[in-house]
């Protein structure tokens, strides 16, 4: 927010103006389920492009042998993955390819 503060043509804290009001005068709407899904895609390619047997990838497509409790099955990160990618119209294959610094 600080940076966005300095766009606007150097507004501090000090000025005691909202966050809000800031963002509406510089015309940006962002929601905040749009963020996560983008940060979650980005943290999945990251993970996907590491070595194979670092922790983070072992855990991504480890399996647990034995039996899960009854009921309905707990959600898993990989089901957000795949219904942030649905929803985004991205295939799993091309969120593990994204590249955030292009």
């Amino acid at each position: 927010m600080s940076a966005l503060r300095k766009i606007c043509v150097r507004v501090t804290r000090r000025d005691r103006r909202r966050n809000l009001d800031i963002l509406k005068e510089l015309d940006i709407h962002r929601d905040i389920v749009q963020v996560l899904q983008t940060r979650r895609l980005t943290y999945f390619g990251h993970v996907t492009r590491t070595v194979s047997d670092r922790y983070p990838q072992l855990l991504l497509y480890g399996y647990t042998h034995g039996r899960r409790p009854k009921g309905r099955p707990r959600k898993k990160w990989l089901d957000n993955i795949r219904d942030d990618c649905k929803e985004m119209g991205v295939t799993i294959y091309d969120a593990s390819q994204l590249d955030r610094y292009k």
